[in-house]
């Protein structure tokens, strides 16, 4: 039953042809053999998930109405906040914080009747492309226990992979949902800035972060994005559908699109490694065998687009993280004896290094004359990226290129050269910078046999056209179906 995607799973639930207790069972099942060695998850939550798994199950029997997800088992990354469990951003500075309310999405989730088994894993407040940022455990890619399941939302994308849940939510800053999804064979969608609430998030950058879904195809993808997008008024920045309408994605899939004109940066491109660069060369023809136009275009601000983000991104973090200080939240310091020590030795003795680092970065980017010489340029050069996606749209319907310029990396390998690792988000934040919608689909392996993703960006509020088109290579396709082997002991 492992195998179903979210959708068959949903469809049979639905029909009564099986329950979602036993699917629910299975994957907490699973999880208990699979996941200590894994490390996907940071809590799970049994009681609560039976008991939803049931009432579903007497409501299809009684012939009630059942929602979108009926029964189906998922996960959210642990910056999402619940009313159940902890929510810990995988920081020890917030272990023990118990959320009053949930995330928007989370709401959504319950609503459309997903029975959420546990949270995942992750980089501390969403600072990584490895999860080996995480205060409370670490979580290894599925495919080779030796090498790093990308991040930030590492967990949910491990997790999907290895079939501990059906559909996993993560959150994308600078390719957090995008990367992981590539090192670990899974779809991964970034919508549009606003199309997804982001109230009851934790914020790492503000303007940057959006919530969306990881799934094993893209068909999960589009039922997910059914469920979590739209309008949301506890968030400011979530956009009215009056202005871009929320459409049933899964039934745009159908619709094929005719005259495909795809964008090819290829003096970008060639920065990933050859492996990459052969699986996007290869998916690239399986589209223009089904009749699609490659076009060359020129996006000469790609180039700007990691020093604007970790200006831009680590100044929000500044502002952000401020709060979590001893007094307001989280861990206090037991060795405090005024409260100047209060703020400075909680803040040492919890956050991790990565933490550190951005917030110092991003508060000297914000200091007294520096704001203009960085943050406000890093703005300006922002706006241009978003100018060069306008013009590249006027050329073509999307623009295709690597998720990352390497597959998985070991553990360890980069942790301690910080601009290496941040060299691993280099073909994934420009999309975030824009606030365009992107997609992760898998399109091939190395040598190690370790999987590759193809990235396709399209212009701001077309979900639906960005996930047809992945749709289009997928039936042609058998990557998606390809399972890493996991096991209790791996």
């Amino acid at each position: 039953m492992e195998q179903l995607s979210a959708k068959a799973l949903r469809d049979r639930i639905a029909a009564g042809e099986t329950s979602s207790v036993e699917a629910t069972e299975a994957i907490l099942s699973r999880i208990e053999d699979v996941d200590p060695a894994l490390g996907a998850y940071i809590s799970t939550h049994r009681e609560m998930a039976m008991e939803r798994a049931a009432d579903v199950d007497r409501r299809v029997k009684a012939g009630e109405p059942v929602g979108e997800l009926a029964g189906v088992p998922v996960a959210v990354k642990d910056n999402m906040c619940t009313t159940f469990g902890a929510t810990t951003c995988a920081s020890a500075i917030l272990k023990d914080f118990h959320s009053p309310y949930n995330a928007t999405v989370v709401e959504k989730l319950l609503a459309a009747d997903a029975v959420i088994v546990g949270k995942t894993n992750m980089d501390e407040f969403a600072m990584g492309s490895s999860t080996e940022n995480s205060a409370l455990r670490r979580t290894v890619n599925p495919w080779d226990g030796a090498r790093v399941p990308g991040g930030s939302s590492g967990g949910s994308a491990a997790a999907v992979a290895s079939r501990l849940c059906y559909a996993a939510l993560g959150s994308d800053t600078g390719g957090s949902i995008r990367q992981p999804a590539s090192f670990c064979g899974v779809v991964g969608l970034k919508p549009t800035y606003g199309r997804v609430s982001r109230f009851g998030l934790v914020a790492y950058g503000s303007s940057l972060d959006q919530i969306g879904p990881i799934t094993r195809s893209v068909a999960d993808a589009a039922l997910m994005m059914n469920v979590i997008a739209g309008r949301d008024a506890a968030d400011s920045t979530s956009v009215d559908e009056t202005i871009a309408p929320v459409c049933d994605y899964l039934e745009k899939l159908a619709i094929p699109v005719e005259g495909l004109k795809i964008g090819v940066v290829s003096e970008f491109n060639a920065g990933a490694d050859e492996p990459v660069r052969e699986a996007l060369g290869e998916a690239i023809g399986v589209y223009e065998g089904l009749g699609a136009e490659v076009v060359e275009i020129g996006m000469p601000r790609l180039d700007y687009a990691i020093a604007a983000y970790y200006v831009i991104a680590t100044a929000e973090a500044s502002s952000n993280l401020a709060r979590y200080d001893g007094v307001h939240y989280g861990h206090r310091s037991e060795r405090a004896r005024d409260y100047v020590k209060v703020y400075t030795k909680s803040r040492a003795e919890a956050l991790g290094k990565e933490v550190k680092r951005r917030i110092m970065l991003g508060t000297y980017a914000l200091s007294s004359g520096y704001y203009d010489a960085y943050y406000l340029k890093a703005l300006k050069v922002r706006n241009l990226i978003r100018g060069d996606f306008t013009e590249a749209f006027r050329k073509c319907d999307c623009i295709m290129m690597p998720v990352a310029p390497t597959t998985a990396f070991g553990i360890g390998e980069k942790v301690d050269d910080p601009l290496t690792m941040y060299l691993s988000d280099i073909y994934t934040i420009a999309a975030n910078l824009a606030g365009v919608p992107a997609i992760s689909i898998p399109c091939g392996f190395d040598g190690n046999r370790l999987p590759i993703g193809l990235q396709i960006i399209s212009p701001a509020f077309t979900e639906d056209r960005l996930l047809a088109i992945a749709r289009m290579f997928e039936r042609q396709t058998d990557w998606h179906k390809a399972e890493p082997t996991v096991s209790g002991g791996h």
